[in-house]
């Protein structure tokens, strides 16, 4: 699967354009396989192609970070737009998630 990738000790995951229930249900349910399996510290989300992101892509950012911060890891957001950063401040996810510029 090339959303998902590991490098070094970082799980790389490509948000796809728009992130909805559906697509959110597969993004966690893949996400946790590699933070379960494979020696994942840190999860990065990479919104560059996210146009449209509804509660459910809060819902799994806020998964993959209590699954992560039980091994001490943490999550980063990059490449998010000017939308997705407001909906990142509004919901108080950059309170555990750092969005890197």
């Amino acid at each position: 699967m090339e959303d998902f990738k590991v490098i070094d000790n970082y799980l790389m995951v490509k948000m796809p354009e728009e992130i909805d229930h559906h697509k959110a249900a597969y993004i966690s349910e893949y996400a946790d396989k590699y933070i379960l399996k494979d020696t994942v510290e840190n999860v990065v989300f990479d919104f560059e192609d996210t146009r449209f992101m509804d509660s459910s892509g809060i819902g799994i950012i806020v998964g993959r970070y209590r699954k992560i911060s039980c091994f001490g890891g943490k999550v980063f957001a990059i490449h998010a737009d000017r939308q997705i950063k407001r909906i990142l401040h509004i919901s108080g996810l950059h309170k555990i998630l750092e969005i890197m510029e």
